[in-house]
């Protein structure tokens, strides 16, 4: 069975307990299929939400959903406990068509900061007290806010270019300091992302990421696809890493839970096998392209950590048909069974899972035991627990800084409660507590396939059901609403689900554990050295399909 569980006592606050607690601001309830949920006024925001922090233990706000009705705006914010994310609560706040005018939960969680300017920039929403509101996926001079019905997507758009402001520029020390323009387009920026930095001689003063380079509607092209068919291949492309299994088990679960629908043991053990292979890919990448930042180890590390991708891409090439985007979850199971014959596929695993040992020991040597990596590394980026939980980081960047969170464990699905692994843990906060942490959750995933394989392997041939009862067309009730996650390997993919009782979404919303790790990146970086930024950013791993989406 999965070790590390939490004690009883750790979890917040039940339901109706709650209800007492919010009585005093609560307009109404409006319970989500996950998790209750009250609606408050606009102007009562963070009284409710301080509330529900100190006095009810909510200290992770997982995700802000901005939406439109035909006769109000919307937010809600999806809390949930580091401790417990089965405990959970959702604040929904209406505000008018006319004014829609919102307090902001910033001084709350700082992870608000670029929940509410996504909100503010696709919907005009604006949240008064909010420290910075301004576009953040948009250029500045962009007219209208594309996800209002009233939008008129034929208007012509004219984008000038600014010049860019040195955001230090009333700063005593101006005359000391020099604007740096980092990417977008460069290798340690990993993809398309811009950073603002701004030097005091070499050390990094100020550094502001600039997003939205890459950003692809893929909200509204799951708006405008069926529940069954067509949404299932949009979540491998938000993470081009190769953990794209996880993005579809993500959709696959919220789906699932909103209109009930049961999977078969056979078919959770095969998704926890396949997902856990395409969380090594993820890291993989990861641990190679952060040992290229770092030590500019491009023959060894970065091209032994390709070649365990190759094997385990082919190992997922024979069971989903693909090498990247995968598209293998279906709604209730996934497409087919383990590929013929059987035992030349479980024979390849576990001709894998043997080499792998020797493998992650080569890492150790060529990275962590590297006097140059560990002079980089060990206590550089340094990200305090209660600032990870302010910007709702998770996955390994949250673990690396003792955050004990993971939604296998936590919010238990597929077939982990049933497993012997662990949550691994590093307390160093750094760079180099990041990358153990990698390192080690390979060695985990390997524990979990090697099970899976042998379950797989032993399993009575007559009972191998591949996908549970799934209706032909997909329904939920109308206004039916969920918040649903899992654990990716970045961390919490959360997604959101509004029903309006046809077979495609009203609202889709994609909660990238990316988005909100990187929005931490200043807080690791300033006051380091350049060299510095570029091994926190390469430690936050973050995939930028996942941040601008």
């Amino acid at each position: 069975m999965v070790q590390q569980t939490k004690s009883p006592e750790s979890r917040a606050e039940p339901t109706d307990q709650l209800a007492d607690l919010l009585e005093p601001f609560a307009l109404a309830r409006d319970d989500h299929r996950n998790a209750p949920a009250f609606v408050v006024r606009a102007d009562e925001v963070q009284d409710v939400l301080f509330t529900l922090r100190e006095e009810a233990g909510f200290d992770h706000c997982a995700c802000v959903t901005a939406q439109e009705y035909d006769d109000r705006y919307e937010t809600i914010y999806h809390l949930r406990t580091y401790d417990d994310p089965t405990e959970e609560v959702s604040v929904v706040v209406p505000t008018t068509t006319s004014q829609p005018v919102s307090e902001t939960a910033e001084p709350v969680y700082r992870t608000a900061d670029w929940h509410e300017r996504e909100a503010y920039d696709l919907l005009g929403i604006e949240y008064d007290g909010h420290p910075d509101l301004r576009r953040i996926l948009l250029p500045e001079t962009w007219q209208g806010h594309p996800l209002r019905d009233e939008y008129d997507r034929e208007q012509s758009q004219v984008v000038t270019l600014r010049e860019h402001a040195n955001p230090l520029q009333e700063d005593d020390r101006q005359n000391d300091t020099m604007f740096l323009n980092i990417g977008p387009h460069h290798p340690s920026t990993h993809g398309v992302l811009h950073l603002e930095a701004v030097l005091d001689g070499e050390q990094v003063a100020d550094v502001e990421p600039d997003i939205g380079y890459i950003h692809r509607c893929e909200e509204q092209m799951c708006q405008q696809g069926t529940y069954r068919h067509q949404i299932m291949p949009y979540p491998d492309r938000w993470d081009w890493s190769g953990a794209g299994l996880c993005n579809e088990w993500a959709y696959a679960r919220a789906a699932e839970r909103l209109v009930d629908i049961d999977v078969p043991e056979y078919a959770q053990v095969v998704r926890t096998m396949s997902a856990e292979l395409s969380r090594i890919l993820g890291h993989m990448l990861a641990i190679g392209t952060f040992a290229l930042d770092v030590t500019g180890e491009f023959s060894a590390s970065f091209m032994y950590a390709i070649t365990e991708r190759e094997k385990v891409q082919d190992l997922l090439e024979d069971l989903t048909g693909q090498r990247l985007m995968f598209n293998y979850f279906r709604l209730g199971g996934v497409a087919w069974d383990i590929p013929e014959p059987r035992e030349a596929f479980f024979e390849d695993v576990h001709t894998f899972l043997d080499g792998l040992p020797g493998r992650i020991e080569e890492f150790h040597d060529l990275l962590t035991s590297n006097e140059i990596l560990q002079l980089r590394c060990v206590d550089t980026g340094v990200l305090d627990p209660e600032v990870a939980k302010s910007y709702g980081c998770t996955g390994p960047v949250a673990r690396g800084s003792g955050v004990d969170y993971d939604l296998r464990r936590d919010d238990p699905y597929g077939y982990y409660p049933e497993l012997d692994w662990d949550v691994v843990v590093q307390e160093g906060c750094d760079n180099f507590a990041r990358l153990l942490v990698r390192l080690r959750e390979v060695e985990e995933s390997a524990r979990i396939i090697e099970q899976c394989a042998d379950l797989l392997e032993d399993w009575p041939e007559g009972e191998r059901d591949i996908q549970g009862n799934v209706p032909r067309t997909i329904r939920p009730d109308a206004d039916a609403e969920i918040y649903s996650a899992v654990e990716s390997a970045k961390g919490e993919l959360g997604i959101y689900i509004r029903s309006d009782g046809t077979d495609e979404p009203a609202r889709f919303k994609i909660r990238g554990p990316s988005f909100s790790n990187l929005q931490a990146l200043p807080e690791m970086a300033e006051g380091g050295y350049v060299p510095d930024l570029v091994a926190t950013l390469g430690s936050l791993d973050p995939i930028m399909g996942d941040v601008d989406r």
